[in-house]
């Protein structure tokens, strides 16, 4: 699927999420042990909150830099999926797939959202409870398992 319209008249969202393959595992991070946050020290996909109408790719091409600072082109990103807000109300949230070639994890420098990064395999990551549940669903949904 292409992102056409997405973020500019066409769908509304609050955010967008990102699954980046690096050969068969996943690029993941720990998120902060804070009781103010959603899934406090639970492992995540790179992604986050819309800001100022960019588009999916946009949201998650910015968000990837501000978490691992690596830069990704928008075209690299292929939305896969609109899926209802976590929260059960508000607008909808975007699911991103995207595959980069393994030197890509030698620019990685972490930022200062989360505890740690790991490149993690799918099975591992799909049946953890310590992930973000609906981002395992997403994933699932994605490949088919």
């Amino acid at each position: 699927m292409g992102e056409s319209g997405i973020g500019s008249g066409g769908i509304d969202f609050h955010g967008a999420k990102v699954a980046i393959f690096v050969d068969d595992q996943i690029l993941v991070y720990r998120r902060d042990d804070r009781p103010d946050i959603p899934f406090p020290d639970m492992l995540d996909l790179p992604g986050g909150g819309r800001e100022n109408g960019e588009t999916g790719a946009q949201c998650v091409a910015r968000e990837t830099f501000e978490e691992f600072g690596i830069r990704i082109a928008t075209a690299t990103f292929e939305h896969v999926r609109t899926y209802p807000n976590w929260r059960g109300s508000g607008d909808a949230a975007l699911f991103f797939v995207c595959r980069l070639a393994p030197e890509i994890l030698d620019e990685i420098v972490f930022g200062d959202e989360g505890q740690d990064w790991q490149m993690m395999s799918v099975a591992e990551f799909v049946t953890s409870d310590r992930a973000v549940p609906h981002l395992q669903y997403q994933l699932r949904q994605y490949l088919k398992i």
